[in-house]
């Protein structure tokens, strides 16, 4: 059997709000495996860019240097992320993602480094970021990819409830994009499942949030519902029960690979 490994980054999902919103999707990886809500460090600021930082490299703010969403002076050279990790050791990756710096260099990025990368451009007018309309962008192109390429490991982000959180706050809106998202990683995982090879292959899946929301929207404080994370996941070894923080995404995701 093929090892395969499939990490989605879904940007500010509350913990609370995602278990009183419908998630079919996410609830089939927590009932064939584990969800469990973890806490974010305090050295690391509950901010997108530390806390996508911990997660692609399995190091907090202090060691990587990232402690706002401007990336510049960061150290993830001596700290490379869980894909470049398995591109070095001569694995196939892939990762798609609407909010640049993750994958590009814009604000000092990426912190990602995939073999293959696909930033959507944003809608004539609106900033790039996450938003439905590009979100839906990158669950079409890792559908295509994910399909029919031999990507050994991919990372693939949604970031639209983010934006409603900021915009609205954590009510109605936020609920129903959350329930949105979960939409497209059911599309995500089906492409995957309809691999010709599938049959022979293993697949770990884990989806991990970087931080939650106040009531009223918006993060970056110190508050229990913005410290608030939460991890899933389904494969071998990863059972109901299980507890992980941000850091340990690497290991879980290079363990499930073979790769030290």
């Amino acid at each position: 059997m093929t090892a395969r490994v499939l990490v989605f980054g879904l940007d500010g999902i509350r913990y609370d709000r995602l278990l009183s919103s419908p998630t079919p999707h996410l609830d089939a990886i927590a009932a064939e495996g584990f969800l469990a809500p973890t806490r974010i460090r305090e050295i690391n600021p509950t901010i997108s860019g530390p806390c996508w930082a911990t997660i692609a490299t399995g190091v907090h703010a202090d060691d990587h240097n990232i402690f706002g969403n401007d990336l510049t002076g960061h150290r993830l050279g001596e700290h490379p992320c869980f894909l470049a990790r398995a591109d070095k050791a001569g694995l196939s990756t892939y990762g798609a993602a609407a909010w640049p710096p993750l994958l590009t260099g814009d604000s000092g990025g990426p912190i990602f480094r995939p073999t293959v990368a696909y930033t959507p451009d944003p809608r004539p007018g609106e900033p790039a970021g996450g938003d439905p309309y590009t979100d839906q962008a990158v669950a079409d192109h890792a559908c295509e990819v994910l399909s029919s390429s031999d990507v050994d490991v991919a990372f693939v982000y949604f970031g639209a409830v983010d934006e409603v959180g900021h915009h609205v706050g954590t009510g109605p809106e936020y609920n129903a994009q959350i329930t949105d998202t979960d939409a497209r990683v059911g599309q995500v995982l089906a492409a995957v499942a309809a691999r010709p090879a599938f049959a022979d292959e293993t697949w770990t899946v884990l989806a991990v949030t970087d931080h939650g929301h106040v009531d009223g929207g918006g993060h970056g404080g110190d508050s229990d519902l913005e410290r608030t994370a939460w991890v899933a996941g389904r494969g071998p070894g990863l059972v109901n029960g299980s507890v992980y923080e941000h850091a340990d995404i690497p290991v879980l995701v290079l363990s499930a690979l073979g790769v030290a």
